[in-house]
């Protein structure tokens, strides 16, 4: 495929309904994918699979100071690999795709839970220790959810699903399942597999509306977030069900969110003195800043250790590529 010429552009169809367009602006290309707009990279060094689709591996490797070969994986590496769940992993509605017709569901602030037909594993595939009667009942094929507790109450969803006695802490949790992966069918197919489950004392299908267009997504997106809820997500029709991260589920949220490993330990001030005031933390490109806010006292007094990755909330990102105005969010349960 030919390359593109100073300010030509090029219309790539991607995962979504619309085709992606790439365009070349004084030797520095752009992509109108998700993947490419959402980078904290300078624009100059971004790139993505349809860059490197239309120009080659090598070129876009050469463009952007990159190596087309990425670095051995380790054992660790891999056998973590091995056993992780199969999930789907959502990108970020960029707010120019249109969703009309797209299957819209609530964020849930719980933990990502996967069945594999007999026991509830995590994202990074650990398995949650859930008693006997919690998990009595669920088919024999897997089911993709989140375990839930309320809205606002993601710590204490963390603390209970990672005890291992097997305790009754778990009445409070719902298992909120929203898609059969094994059906290989699409998307609409399997959430008839969900819906049609036996009724269950500690599970449920999450609920699912079909999108009317960019206002009806304001407006509930609105209503969620005014309920404390974490926001909304996005469902391509007619989808596939693939392991990885894909274009065809989408999270809508006000704020955006991330991780960063904590580095260090900023000492409080005022009525804050004599605990944490802030944690230095360090994002996957290297900028390093501080997060100060979102804090219980309880967790001012017992910070995240230094190592620890946690995850934060951000509005938007510097020119520097620094989030802006980031809120502590806890530890990443998998850690």
């Amino acid at each position: 495929m030919p390359d593109l010429a100073d300010g030509e552009t090029f219309s790539m169809q991607g995962s979504g309904a619309k085709p992606y367009e790439l365009k070349n602006t004084g030797g520095v290309y752009s992509c109108t994918c998700p993947a490419w707009r959402n980078q904290s990279l300078a624009i100059e060094k971004r790139t993505c699979k349809h860059l490197k689709k239309l120009r080659g591996e090598a070129a876009e490797a050469a463009r952007t100071g990159g190596a087309v070969a990425a670095p051995a994986k380790t054992k660790e590496q891999l056998a973590a690999a091995a056993q992780a769940a199969p999930v789907l992993l959502a990108e970020t509605w960029d707010g120019v795709m249109d969703p009309m017709g797209w299957w819209m569901s609530e964020k849930l602030d719980g933990l990502r839970a996967y069945w594999d037909g007999r026991r509830l594993i995590s994202r990074l595939g650990n398995e949650f220790h859930a008693p006997d009667w919690f998990i009595k009942g669920l088919p024999g094929h897997p089911l993709d959810g989140e375990l839930f507790l309320a809205r606002k109450s993601f710590q204490k969803t963390t603390a209970i699903v990672r005890r291992q006695d097997k305790g009754d802490h778990w009445k409070q949790i719902k298992f909120l399942i929203f898609d059969a992966p094994g059906h290989g069918g699409l998307f609409e197919e399997r959430l008839k597999v969900v819906q049609e489950l036996a009724a269950h004392e500690y599970a449920a299908s999450h609920p699912h509306t079909l999108c009317k267009g960019a206002a009806h997504l304001k407006v509930e997106l609105a209503r969620v977030e005014a309920l404390g809820g974490e926001g909304l997500m996005l469902r391509q029709p007619g989808s596939k069900y693939v392991a990885g991260r894909s274009a065809t589920l989408l999270k809508v949220k006000s704020f955006k969110d991330d991780e960063a490993v904590v580095i260090g330990h900023q000492a409080g001030t005022g009525r804050h003195k004599g605990r944490l005031g802030a944690l230095l933390v360090r994002l996957a490109s290297g900028k390093e800043f501080a997060i100060g806010t979102g804090f219980s006292d309880k967790e001012r007094e017992n910070p995240p250790a230094v190592g620890t990755t946690v995850m934060f909330k951000y509005q938007e990102l510097s020119d520097g590529g620094v989030p802006r105005f980031p809120s502590y969010g806890g530890v990443r349960e998998e850690m």
